[in-house]
């Protein structure tokens, strides 16, 4: 049986996934489409059933792709779970109404149930169930109530539906069988009569609809008053301008101390010491042994004993993804997922909403600005959140001239820091200031604008740590499936160009530019190069090439403004279309080389 995870969004689906799933889970991207979705498996009476966390909805009637993915979804499922928000009664019953109509047997998950007495909010449970003539189970996903009754019925649920493949076609439109004891009859229907997914007559317009929610909400709830308590005050201050601000201010500064010192004291207290009296012992002994000298030694070794600068794939190409960026990988997507779960990201996204305006956005774009900040490929991906097309090439440009991934600044940190952080500073003010520059004018010169933001501000909720970290552990596999394999490749190219003389034939041309437009040697072609597989490698290529401080500043700049990742190209690629993506590039690379050669005479 496939059983599908719907309900509105910030209804802590996700959660409720977690609970029924535990650890063992996959993250995928519908077929077709950048949209992604997470499915696991539950055992009930000794049988594995599927269970898909589809992207949360509003509407049966689609709005955007992830809605459109969510609508398709349906004719794959035998079961849906409908997580509604206890709190936010009438909203909420749009969407279940709809589901309902549909044919497929529905079991209502009232989650957030605990928040309801918070909020002086009173539920008749039995009426509810007797209107929706569903089974409906309050829930606490954080803390597991209810999710022992809500597994309990989809046995209970799948027992009271028909045995459809002896029906003939004429008749699996008919009602089916009575209704297992304890349930309403209404989730004994088959599945299989809404393949269509549809009733065959038109749904209730949108007034009938809300006219009947109307009726439901007057006869199952009253609303007492009440005091606010102290979550929902803090709320309220961290949405108003005059305190919220300094509060974001202060939350993403101390965000980044803490990505900091953890990133750090992994490195230096456990992976860098592992990598030293372990790893890199067994592996030299290994090559050793089996390549003594020649081509195939110095490609997997590299020529230095020291691991960032060997160049070896063995070497550099473990050591730097695993144990130069990973801690600061782990540690950034960490505190996102804390602050997603936490509820605080939209309140963000509101106070930036004035700001973004002037860049020719909206303030949801601040969320492609900090997942891009953890990685450019996510933050790429979330351009879609965008309602216009020109919005969507301001977004991505933006993201690719200013917003460095956590692997790039933990390889400017390593270089630049030792130096004093003031020069890190200097780094990132001049790329924010020149992607402010840049937004500025791509607001004036292209036509059009950017419409006012509806979000909806849900709740403070404490994370659930078991949700947390599997998200997180998603994150992290999808960095490293995605990174080594690359770090590797750039590493193999870097070699194979320096063996074939191309690094020195393009050192050669570039020279005139970089030594008299940005003041650089012409070995910092080999970096450039690797920008386009991994910008974080590329800077981790300066190392070697002992530059001084003014260089190295003017050479972590160009390459964090110059060009994405491959991996992000391709996405913005789909997501901007050819023709945007080469005037976006051509954007970054012109700035790129406009700020080299304008640093190179400022400093």
């Amino acid at each position: 049986m496939k059983i599908l995870l719907m309900g509105n969004p910030n209804v802590g689906k996700s959660v409720i996934f977690s609970r029924l799933t535990g650890a063992h889970v996959i993250s995928s991207n519908y077929p077709g489409t950048t949209v992604g979705f997470t499915k696991g498996y539950i055992w009930l009476d000794g049988q594995r059933h599927e269970i898909i966390d589809v992207p949360g909805t509003y509407t049966l009637t689609p709005t955007s792709k992830a809605e459109e993915v969510a609508v398709e979804m349906l004719s794959q499922g035998d079961l849906i779970i409908n997580v509604v928000d206890a709190t936010n009664l009438e909203r909420s019953l749009y969407l279940t109404t709809q589901l309902l109509e549909t044919g497929i047997p529905v079991i209502v998950a009232l989650n957030l149930w605990d928040d309801t007495k918070h909020r002086g909010i009173h539920i008749d449970l039995e009426r509810l169930r007797a209107l929706l003539d569903s089974p409906i189970f309050p829930t606490v996903a954080v803390t597991g109530q209810g999710i022992k009754d809500l597994v309990a019925a989809i046995p209970a649920t799948k027992k009271a539906l028909p045995d459809t493949s002896a029906i003939p076609a004429a008749r699996k439109g008919k009602p089916a069988k009575a209704a297992a004891p304890g349930l309403p009859a209404k989730s004994a229907r088959s599945a299989t009569a809404s393949r269509a997914a549809m009733p065959a007559k038109p749904g209730p317009s949108d007034d009938e609809r809300w006219k009947n929610i109307g009726h439901i909400i007057k006869e199952v709830q009253h609303i007492s008053h009440r005091h606010h308590t102290l979550l929902e005050s803090f709320g309220d201050m961290t949405i108003r301008p005059l305190t919220g601000i300094p509060f974001a201010i202060v939350v993403i500064g101390l965000s980044f101390i803490f990505i900091r010192v953890l990133g750090e004291g992994l490195i230096n207290r456990l992976l860098d010491p592992l990598f030293e009296r372990y790893y890199a012992p067994f592996i030299i002994k290994i090559v050793n042994l089996a390549f003594p000298s020649g081509i195939i030694h110095r490609v997997l070794l590299g020529e230095s004993k020291h691991f960032l600068e060997s160049m070896g794939l063995l070497t550099t190409g473990v050591y730097v993804p695993i144990v130069l960026v990973l801690p600061y990988i782990l540690s950034f997507y960490l505190v996102l997922s804390f602050m997603e779960d936490l509820g605080y990201l939209p309140r963000l996204a509101i106070l930036m909403d004035t700001i973004m305006h002037r860049l020719g956005l909206h303030g949801f774009a601040v969320i492609s600005i900090i997942l891009g900040l953890g990685c450019n490929v996510p933050g790429a991906l979330s351009t879609r959140i965008m309602e216009t097309k020109r919005e969507k090439f301001i977004a991505g440009t933006l993201l690719g001239v200013s917003v460095p991934c956590m692997a790039q600044t933990a390889m400017i940190i390593g270089l630049i820091g030792p130096y004093g952080n003031r020069y890190v500073f200097l780094i990132y003010g001049i790329i924010f200031s020149w992607g402010i520059l840049i937004g500025v004018l791509l607001d004036k010169l292209l036509k059009g604008g950017s419409p006012e933001i509806f979000i909806e501000i849900p709740s403070y909720h404490i994370p659930h740590m078991g949700t947390l970290l599997k998200k997180l552990w998603m994150r992290i596999r999808g960095f490293l499936d995605e990174a080594i394999p690359l770090v590797l490749l750039g590493v193999l190219i870097i070699n194979i160009l320096h063996f074939i003389g191309v690094l020195d034939f393009l050192g050669r041309i570039a020279a005139p530019i970089l030594k008299y437009g940005m003041g650089l040697p012409r070995e910092v072609v080999s970096a450039m190069i690797i920008g386009f597989l991994r910008k974080d490698v590329a800077v981790g290529l300066l190392k070697p090439l002992q530059l001084s401080l003014k260089q190295l500043i003017i050479a972590c700049t160009v390459l964090t403004i110059y060009f994405p990742c491959f991996a992000t190209f391709f996405v913005l690629l789909k997501e901007l279309g050819l023709k945007d993506m080469i005037k976006s590039a051509s954007i970054m690379i012109g700035s790129a080389f406009l700020v080299g050669i304008i640093l190179n005479i400022v400093l």
